[in-house]
């Protein structure tokens, strides 16, 4: 995992330049930092100031989104990417499907095949926790297709 200083209390600040260690995730697809992705992002963080906790249900909205709550450092986006990622470990392409009780959906948003957009965001909540988002687009995760 990549050591990446964090100095801002929240913004973009530390997934600037690094669109190259998320591409190595992606498998080489390209994404790129989109400001209006990037301000979607920033607008659902400010709206969950007062309540970090994820909200763990579709959103409806125009991107795909990883969401992340983290309680006891200062999270870097490369660190909440990896954690994303490292759920991958309960993948199975073969068959699309998950470990039994386990949940592998931040992993496939990350690497899915089409999204080539990225809008990332951290607030400090009001509780004192990083709430950490990440939009997608153009959205993916679809039940029954492949994210590769």
């Amino acid at each position: 995992m990549l050591d990446v200083a964090m100095e801002e209390e929240e913004g973009d600040g530390d997934i600037e330049g690094k669109e190259e260690e998320l591409n190595i995730v992606k498998g080489k697809r390209p994404i790129v930092r989109d400001n209006i992705v990037t301000a979607y992002a920033q607008n659902y963080a400010n709206s969950r100031r007062e309540n970090c906790k994820p909200q763990l249900k579709l959103s409806g909205g125009l991107y795909g989104k990883n969401l992340f709550a983290g309680y006891d450092k200062k999270y870097t986006a490369i660190e909440v990417v990896a954690f994303w990622v490292s759920k991958k470990q309960w993948y199975n392409y073969t068959s699309n499907s998950c470990a039994s009780d386990k949940v592998f959906g931040h992993y496939i948003q990350v690497v899915w095949k089409n999204s080539n957009k990225l809008g990332y965001a951290r607030v400090k909540c009001n509780s004192g926790s990083i709430y950490v988002i990440c939009s997608y687009s153009p959205l993916g995760n679809y039940i029954d297709e492949r994210p590769y």
